[in-house]
C-alpha cells in the first residue's frame, strides 16, 4: 500500500503545485520511453515489401513485391511516405538522414529500443542501396504514380494502381534528392560502423558515389520529374542547400579532408550566409549549420565559426525575449509554421535544440543572441515543451501520438490503418470501395501504434476528421526526428 499512497500523494502534491510547472513534470523517464518505443513502432507501419518474420504490426501484409520489376530493376522495399502507397525518394532519404542521426547522438539512451532503431535505418538504407546502385549515373527516386494512387483508397497490400519508376540521371538531374540520398547513406555508415563494418563500408562508399553523381549534375528534380513529383514534394529550397549537407554528413562519416574542401570552397553559394528558420524534408540549411558547428565548437576549426554563428541565429529565432526572436507560437505553446502537416517543424526544431545544447554542453559553450546569451539548459526546456505539448501536455488534452496516452486521434488519414487489415477482410478492396472508409465516422480499425499526425492548427484546435489530411495525416519524416528527441528525456534520470 505504501508506494500507492505515496504515488497518490505525490499526484496530490503536483495538483497542488500545478501553477509551478517547474516542479512538477507531466511525463516521467518512463513515459518518454513508451513513446520512443512507438515513435520507432511507426515505421512497421509504413514497411513496403516482404515484412520480416519479426513483423510486431501484424495487421499490416507484404506489399509492392514487383516494384521495379517491369523497368528490369528490384525497388522492392522502402517506406510509403505518409497515408498514401507511393515511395518517394527525397523524403524517404531525409527520414533516414534523421533516424541516423537520432542514434548517432542519442542511441546511447535508447536501451532496449536501439536494435529497433536500427531496423528501421535498415529498411530504409537497404532500399537506398538498391536505387543507388541498381544503374550506372542513374538514381531511382520514386516508385507510384501519385496522381493515380490519390484517385483511390486502397491498402498497400490491395494496390492496382501504376507502380511507375521514376528516375534523375546525368540528362535529367536530381542534385536535391540524389545528395539527400548521399546525406542519408553517410549517416546511416556511421550507425553500423561497429556493428556491422562492411555494411558500413558499403554504405559510405555509395554515399561518396551518389554525391559526386549529384554534384557533377547539377539542377532540380522537381524540374526533370515535374508532376510527379510536384507539387507533392517539391524541391522548393533548390538544389545548394541538399549539396552542402550531403557534403558535411560525408565529411562527418569519413573525415576525408576534401569534404571538408568542398565545404569551405562551395558554402557561401550553398547557404552558408544566409539565415533560414525551419528545418524539413526540403530545406536543410538550419540543420547543416547546427552539424557543422560541432567542428568549431570541439575542433576550433575556424573555417566553421559562420556555422556556429548563424546556428546560434536560428536557435535565438525560436526563444521569446531574445534580439532575434521571431518564431510563432500558438497560445498553447506550441511553435507553428504552416497549416499543412505543423508537427514535422516541430519535431525537427526540438531535435535541433537538444542536439546543438549537447555540443555546447559537451564544449561549455551558449548560444549568442545580440548582446545577451542561452545556455544549453534553456535550449533543452524549449524542447521539453514542445515535445510534451506532442505527447499531450496542451489545451486539448490530445496526444498527437497514435496509441500514446488515454486520448489520441482516431481518424488516422492513412490507408491501411482505416481500411480493414487483409487479416480481417480477405477479400480485395478495389480503388472506389475503399472510400467509404475514408469517409467512414468509426475509428480507424487498425491503430497504427506510434504515428504521429500532422496535429493542431494556430489556435490549438484538431479536428479527428480523417479527411482533413492537413491535421490528420502521419508521415516518416514527422516521426524520424522526434525519436531522437524521445530518446534524449528517457535517458534523463529525472525529467525536468
Amino acid at each position: 500500500m505504501a508506494p500507492a499512497i505515496f504515488s497518490l500523494t505525490v499526484q496530490i502534491v503536483c495538483l497542488t503545485l500545478f501553477s509551478l510547472s517547474l516542479l512538477c513534470t507531466a511525463f516521467t523517464p518512463h513515459d518518454y520511453s513508451d513513446a520512443l518505443e512507438k515513435s520507432i513502432l511507426f515505421f512497421e507501419g509504413q514497411r513496403s515489401g516482404r515484412l520480416p518474420t519479426n513483423q510486431r504490426l501484424k495487421w499490416r501484409g507484404n506489399s509492392g513485391l514487383s516494384d521495379g520489376s517491369s523497368y528490369h530493376v528490384d525497388l522492392v522495399g522502402g517506406y510509403y511516405d505518409a497515408g498514401d502507397n507511393v515511395k518517394f525518394g527525397l523524403p524517404m532519404a531525409f527520414t533516414t538522414t534523421m533516424l541516423a542521426w537520432s542514434v548517432i547522438e542519442f542511441g546511447s539512451s535508447m536501451q532496449n529500443q536501439i536494435a529497433n532503431a536500427k531496423a528501421a535505418i535498415r529498411w530504409g538504407t537497404d532500399y537506398l542501396l538498391k536505387a543507388a546502385t541498381a544503374t550506372p549515373d542513374t538514381l531511382y527516386v520514386q516508385v507510384g504514380d501519385p496522381n493515380m494512387d490519390h484517385k483511390c483508397w486502397e491498402r498497400p497490400e490491395d494496390m492496382d494502381t501504376p507502380r511507375n519508376v521514376y528516375k534523375v540521371s546525368t540528362q535529367n538531374p536530381g542534385s536535391d534528392v540524389a545528395a539527400e540520398t548521399a546525406a542519408a547513406l553517410a549517416a546511416a555508415s556511421i550507425v553500423f560502423k561497429e556493428s556491422d563494418p562492411s555494411y558500413s563500408a558499403k554504405l559510405l562508399q555509395t554515399a561518396k558515389k551518389v554525391f559526386d553523381f549529384a554534384d557533377r549534375h547539377r539542377g532540380s528534380y522537381s524540374d526533370s520529374l515535374n508532376s510527379v513529383v510536384c507539387p507533392f514534394y517539391c524541391s522548393y529550397s533548390g538544389y545548394q542547400d541538399e549539396l552542402l549537407w550531403g557534403a558535411s554528413w560525408i565529411h562527418r562519416a569519413s573525415q576525408d579532408n576534401s569534404y571538408l574542401t568542398y565545404i569551405q570552397s562551395n558554402g557561401h553559394t550553398m547557404g552558408s550566409d544566409n539565415d533560414d528558420y525551419s528545418f524539413s524534408w526540403d530545406d536543410k540549411r538550419a540543420g547543416t549549420k547546427v552539424l557543422l558547428s560541432k567542428d568549431f565548437l570541439e575542433k576550433s576549426t575556424e573555417e566553421f565559426q559562420l556555422y556556429k554563428s548563424h546556428a546560434d541565429n536560428y536557435i535565438c529565432s525560436l526563444i521569446p525575449g531574445t534580439s532575434g526572436f521571431q518564431a510563432q507560437y500558438t497560445p498553447g505553446g506550441l511553435l507553428y509554421k504552416a497549416s499543412e502537416s505543423n508537427l514535422q517543424y516541430v519535431t525537427t526544431t526540438s531535435f535541433l535544440l537538444l542536439t546543438y545544447a549537447k555540443y555546447l554542453s559537451a564544449n561549455g559553450g551558449v548560444a549568442t543572441c545580440g548582446t545577451s546569451t542561452v545556455t544549453a539548459e534553456s535550449l533543452i526546456a524549449h524542447a521539453k515543451k514542445q515535445v510534451d505539448y506532442t505527447l499531450g501536455d496542451n489545451p486539448a488534452k490530445m496526444s498527437y501520438m497514435v496509441g500514446f496516452g488515454a486520448r489520441y486521434p482516431q481518424h488516422v488519414h492513412h490507408r491501411g490503418s482505416s481500411v480493414p487489415s487483409i487479416h480481417a477482410h480477405p477479400d480485395r478492396i478495389t480503388c472506389n470501395d475503399g472510400f467509404q472508409y475514408l469517409y467512414s465516422s468509426s475509428p480507424n480499425p487498425n491503430v497504427l501504434v506510434g504515428a504521429i499526425v500532422g496535429g493542431p492548427d494556430s489556435k490549438d484546435n484538431f479536428a479527428d476528421d480523417r479527411n482533413n489530411y492537413q491535421q490528420s495525416e502521419p508521415a516518416t519524416y514527422i516521426n524520424a526526428p522526434f525519436v531522437g528527441a524521445l530518446a534524449f528525456f528517457s535517458g534523463k534520470a529525472t525529467a525536468n
